[in-house]
């Protein structure tokens, strides 16, 4: 056994349940930001649009809300986790540095500016740590059986 495979086995043994819970948390809060930003889809592009990207400012748009509702979702529930975090991360990074920042440490918006940093930062550390016990994924990986779905079609047909 490596010494990776040690450590991801200790994890796995000693997760607090206190952090799926936070995980739920965020994913929470990144699904409503997505439905805020799907219901005002205009705002997000003029957000954008004062930033350094406003050729592409229709595509980010439509990404952000996407990605926020997509990822949310997963986050929430578990599935795929680290996958869901890391398509999360570039748009927290954009909205810390080229979104929030741009107005400065003091403005009126800081403390969207500190909430972005937080969500990012718990972001990085879901991509690394996972999911946890209370997710599909640790559902999945106990009950290796269930997950046979192409022998229940072959059954099935």
């Amino acid at each position: 056994m490596n010494w990776i495979h040690r450590i991801e086995t200790w994890g796995d043994k000693h997760h607090p349940k206190w952090l799926d819970l936070l995980r739920i948390l965020l994913g929470v809060i990144i699904l409503w930001r997505g439905v805020v930003f799907v219901s005002n889809t205009a705002e997000l592009q003029q957000m954008i649009d004062h930033s350094r990207f406003e050729q592409v400012s229709f595509f980010l748009a439509h990404y952000v809300a996407f990605v926020h509702l997509v990822g949310g979702m997963m986050i929430v529930v578990g599935l795929l986790t680290r996958l869901a975090s890391l398509f999360q991360i570039p748009v927290l990074i954009g909205a810390v540095f080229f979104v929030n920042l741009s107005s400065g440490l003091f403005a009126s918006n800081a403390g969207e500016l500190w909430f972005s940093v937080l969500v990012l930062f718990l972001l990085i550390f879901f991509a690394v740590e996972g999911s946890g016990p209370w997710s599909i994924d640790e559902y999945m990986r106990k009950h290796p059986e269930k997950n046979d779905w192409e022998e229940e079609l072959k059954k099935a047909e």
